[in-house]
């Protein structure tokens, strides 16, 4: 910083770059955009992080343990016979969130797998880290799936009104927070080799749609094993085959994703491919 005498008194200048009222102005926009490719391609070098499987999935879904004690009290609720109507309506939506919670622990049961294996065959440099958006529930599963395991996992979190709190299992020098989306989808799709995506809304329909079409139009040139997991659920909302029917796709692009229904099936279609495509350079090592 430099010094300008005002009245005989000196006056400390603040250099542009720290200056809060120009950093946060629309001018340094481009400015905020490139720190976001910056600062996490200098940590993720620095940690030595090149491969991800990378981890999709509704912010909403909560644990079963969760899901139980919310099916207690909405069940408690409908018996007490007060406006019975609204508390149908409360046990019902509890009864879904029950059913939908066994996605949360398949993501930490999945993760947990890939993790052990992955810090099992695989020197530091080879490995592949569990990646999420940093999130509650199935994002939260997966961090902690790679938690329970004694591993590190990335977590690319974004400033969102509500929803959106870091969890506590993405390893903390792992942790990244995003101001815009787009930079945040080029880390969730630079480092992955491979994607796995569990039951979600909107955000997870656009991070998979948007992914899909990366893959489909071949602006990536890696393959990338691309997992819908929970066919019930995927098979419902979306109606892949009508894409075909009307012509807006080609029936090949239904081989661009697998549906997988269990963590058994998921893991090892998972450990065939990436160990295919990914084959072992040289003798496993332990950081």
């Amino acid at each position: 910083m430099s010094e300008k005498k005002r009245g005989g008194k000196s006056t400390r200048l603040v250099p542009s770059f720290l200056s809060p009222e120009f950093m946060e102005s629309s001018d340094a926009r481009p400015i905020r955009i490139m720190s976001e490719y910056v600062e996490p391609r200098t940590r993720f070098r620095r940690l030595n992080v090149k491969n991800t499987i990378v981890f999709f999935g509704s912010a909403r879904t909560r644990s079963l343990e969760d899901a139980r004690a919310g099916l207690r009290v909405a069940r408690s609720k409908l018996d007490s016979g007060d406006t019975v109507a609204k508390f149908t309506e409360e046990y019902e939506s509890a009864q879904r969130m029950e059913h939908m919670a066994r996605y949360y622990q398949d993501a930490v049961d999945l993760s947990r797998r890939l993790t052990e294996w992955s810090m099992a065959t695989r020197r530091p440099s080879e490995r592949f880290f569990i990646c999420s958006g940093g999130g509650p529930g199935i994002m939260e599963a997966a961090n902690r799936g790679a938690s329970e395991a004694g591993g590190r996992s990335v977590g690319l979190n974004i400033e969102l009104p509500f929803e959106q709190m870091p969890n506590e299992y993405q390893s903390p020098d792992l942790a990244f927070e995003f101001h815009y989306f787009f930079m945040r989808k080029f880390w969730f799709v630079y480092l992955a080799k491979a994607l796995v995506i569990f039951p979600g809304g909107f955000g997870t329909m656009d991070e998979m749609f948007e992914l899909l079409t990366i893959v489909q139009t071949e602006k990536t040139t890696k393959y990338m094993p691309i997992i819908l997991y929970g066919s019930e659920y995927w098979k419902e909302v979306v109606n892949f085959e009508a894409l075909v029917k009307w012509g807006t796709i080609d029936s090949d692009d239904l081989s661009l994703f697998r549906f997988c229904d269990t963590v058994d099936e998921a893991f090892s279609f998972l450990e065939s491919e990436l160990s295919r495509l990914y084959p072992l350079k040289g003798t496993k090592g332990h950081s």
